[in-house]
Formats: C-alpha cells, sequence, structure tokens
C-alpha cells in the first residue's frame, strides 16, 4: 500500500515537472497564450473571441425602446 502511495506521488511530480518544464526551468517562461485573441492568424482574418464579437454586434445594433419592446411582447401573445 504505501508503495504503491510512493510510486504514485513520484509519478505525480514527475509529470507536473513535465507540464511545467516551461514554467520552471525557462528563465522568464509563461505559459502558452492559447487564447483566440493571442492567435496572429486569427487575428489577421479578423475572428475574435466570441465576448468581443458579441460586443462589436451590440454596438451595431440600436437599442430598443420602451414601445417597441412593448410592440414585440404583443406581437408574440
Amino acid at each position: 500500500m504505501l508503495q504503491a502511495f510512493i510510486i504514485s506521488a513520484i509519478l505525480l511530480i514527475i509529470g507536473v515537472l513535465i507540464m511545467g518544464f516551461r514554467i520552471f526551468f525557462i528563465k522568464g517562461g509563461e505559459f502558452p497564450n492559447i487564447h483566440i485573441g493571442g492567435n496572429q492568424a486569427l487575428k489577421s482574418k479578423g475572428v475574435h473571441c466570441a465576448t468581443t464579437q458579441d460586443r462589436e454586434a451590440q454596438k451595431k445594433v440600436k437599442p430598443l425602446s420602451n414601445e417597441d419592446m412593448m410592440q414585440e411582447i404583443i406581437k408574440k401573445l
């Protein structure tokens, strides 16, 4: 039982060191930016993350007045 715990702890430590190699052993190392906003190829095509695209789309849409909203509700009834 103790032997299995020690082996699994050693494997876990080795796995963390391998995954964090860039962070632990390279000066100025950081996690790679895998976010859509950090991808130059997608930026050049005008692709953004969903939050940014939604914000841009909301700016283009004319906000509804209270009267317009009431008209929409009445139509659906």
